[in-house]
């Protein structure tokens, strides 16, 4: 499959080949026109794509579309103006590995390095609590992603996000003593698991939707039931039930971003920090690859920021610094992204 990657094209480049819907939907502008808006990506990353046809239908998220496009840059962002799109044929012989981003280490050994992180624990009730709920999760731990977009958005994602925070709270652990480290370890561990009830992700790892109780509940609220149930069916009482349970609801750390309550003693406020380190430097590793050293990013709108990348060899390339903008609402992400949905893809243009 010989065509440009996503990280790759510039403003004004023509595009011509296969990619895969991230997002899909059918919206309006403040002008009532009706368009096509839809994130496709490769392995490299994704771009906002635009078909200006009212009458074009949303081909379904997890499938791939050939494309023929310009490169446009709006607002400081690339994008593509869509001028053609039919969804791919079995003829086409498309090569998956190219448009699927992948977690960097295979599902079997980050699950593995979790289990043995359990076995080493002391306390035996946060154990038992924790192979419930993995147990729970199935099959779907090893391909499922953390997020529909954003941070670990790969297949095996939610496994990469688990297992990177563990690392990072193994280091940390030797500096603060005073913690209980089997809490601190069992918050990682659990505190994204449910969401392998929220979204609906197909094995590949892109997320079509998320579920009803996705939408009306969330991983945060699903998790703290989650807990009760393993320690139910685990035979398990007293504080580490209701200590994990607070760790999973607080880990996003204020109610702006979906916690009820915020951290309320060390090993929560602990995970809290981790996990928001985790999914910034995953974010922004991925910001700085499709950058070009020393240029900044776009607004990047989950870091309310442009980023930088520092040119680390010293030299001066040319920097071109995209005006200051304000999106209009209909190109302003939505602000939670369980709002982007798919929808079925029963035509081609």
């Amino acid at each position: 499959m010989n065509q440009p990657t996503i990280a790759a094209v510039r403003k004004d480049d023509r595009f011509l080949g296969f990619l895969l819907v991230r997002m899909a939907e059918q919206r309006q502008s403040s002008k009532g026109d009706k368009y096509l808006d839809m994130t496709l990506g490769d392995a490299t990353g994704d771009l906002n794509a635009k078909v200006w046809d009212g009458k074009a239908t949303p081909p379904s998220v997890g499938t791939v579309v050939k494309v023929q496009a310009t490169v446009q840059e709006y607002n400081g962002r690339l994008q593509l103006r869509v001028e053609r799109l039919r969804a791919a044929q079995p003829q086409d012989e498309v090569d998956m590995s190219a448009l699927t981003l992948c977690a960097p280490e295979p599902p079997e050994s980050m699950l593995a390095e979790i289990h043995e992180a359990i076995d080493k624990m002391q306390c035996e009730d946060l154990k038992k609590i924790l192979r419930e709920m993995l147990s729970a999760c199935g099959d779907k731990l090893t391909y499922y992603p953390a997020a529909q977009r954003l941070h670990h958005a790969e297949r095996s994602g939610l496994l990469h996000h688990t297992v990177s925070m563990l690392r990072t709270a193994q280091a940390l652990l030797p500096l603060y003593p005073f913690l209980d480290a089997d809490l601190l370890l069992a918050g990682v561990i659990a505190h994204d698991l449910s969401k392998t009830a929220e979204m609906q992700s197909d094995m590949m790892g892109n997320v079509k939707d998320y579920s009803t109780e996705g939408l009306l509940l969330g991983h945060l609220v699903r998790g703290v039931t989650e807990v009760r149930l393993a320690a139910d069916r685990a035979g398990v009482t007293g504080e580490y039930v209701l200590l994990l349970q607070h760790m999973v609801i607080s880990h996003h750390g204020e109610a702006e971003f979906g916690s009820p309550r915020p951290p309320m003693f060390p090993e929560a406020e602990m995970l809290h920090m981790i996990d928001d380190l985790d999914a910034k430097m995953n974010e922004m590793e991925g910001v700085m690859k499709r950058t070009p050293k020393g240029a900044f990013s776009e607004k990047i709108w989950s870091l309310d920021r442009r980023l930088y990348h520092p040119n680390y060899l010293g030299e001066e390339p040319e920097i071109v610094e995209p005006e200051a903008f304000e999106p209009k609402d209909e190109d302003r992400p939505a602000p939670r992204e369980r709002r982007d949905t798919g929808r079925a893809y029963d035509g081609l243009l």
